[in-house]
C-alpha cells in the first residue's frame, strides 16, 4: 500500500506523486483510488486494490537513475527488421514498467529515427517512451523536465555519434568521391 506523497510509477503512463487516496462511487461500485498527480497537471486514478497487479511501483533511486543514463550511452540492442514484430517487442518492454527496458526503447528508436526515420506508430511510441522515462528521472534526480529532456537528448546524440559516426562518415565519403549515374551534371562529355 502506498501513501499520500509517495512517488510512484504507473506503467505506460509514467511517474507522479500520490496527491490523495479517495473513495469513489463509479457505476454503483465504491472503490478506493490513488489520485496520482503527473507532470503537466494531469491526474490519474488508480484503483488501490489493483495497483500491484497493474505494476505500480516506487520510483527508482538516484543510483538507479545513473544506470538508466548509462543505458542511453550504450549502442543500440538488436531489434527485429520486421516493423510489426519490433513494435510488439518494444510495446512489451514498455508495458513491463521496467525503467531500464523503457530506456532501451528510447535509445533504440532514437537511433532508428536518426538513421532512417520512423513510422507514425513508432514515432508515437518513442514520444510516449520518452515521456515515461523523463517523468521518472525528473522525480529521481530532483530535477526539472527541461534539464532531464536536455540530458536525455545529449546522451543519445553523443552515443549515436560514438557508435554510428564511422558508418555515416564512410557513407558520405563514398558519395562524395564516386558520383553515381545521373547525379553529376557538371561532367564534360
Amino acid at each position: 500500500m502506498f501513501n499520500v506523497g509517495d512517488k510512484i510509477v504507473y506503467p505506460m503512463h509514467g511517474a507522479g506523486t500520490i496527491d490523495s487516496i479517495e473513495e469513489k462511487d463509479i457505476l454503483g461500485e465504491k472503490q478506493s483510488y490513488y489520485i496520482l498527480k503527473m507532470p503537466g497537471e494531469v491526474k490519474v486514478m488508480i484503483p488501490t486494490a489493483k495497483a500491484e497487479e497493474v505494476g505500480v511501483r516506487n520510483i527508482i533511486d538516484k543510483e538507479s537513475a545513473e544506470k538508466v543514463i548509462g543505458i542511453l550511452e550504450q549502442d543500440e540492442t538488436t531489434m527485429d527488421k520486421n516493423w510489426n514484430k519490433r513494435y510488439r517487442d518494444n510495446m512489451e518492454k514498455m508495458k513491463s514498467g521496467n525503467i531500464y527496458e523503457v530506456a532501451d526503447v528510447v535509445r533504440n528508436l532514437s537511433f532508428k529515427q536518426k538513421e532512417k526515420g520512423l513510422s507514425t506508430g513508432e514515432k508515437k511510441m518513442l514520444n510516449n517512451a520518452k515521456q515515461i522515462l523523463i517523468s521518472e528521472l525528473v522525480l529521481a534526480e530532483h530535477s526539472t523536465k527541461d534539464e532531464v529532456e536536455e540530458l536525455v537528448e545529449n546522451k543519445i546524440n553523443t552515443s549515436f555519434r560514438t557508435f554510428r559516426s564511422e558508418e555515416i562518415n564512410k557513407e558520405s565519403i563514398v558519395n562524395k568521391f564516386i558520383p553515381f549515374e545521373g547525379t553529376d551534371s557538371t561532367v564534360n562529355e
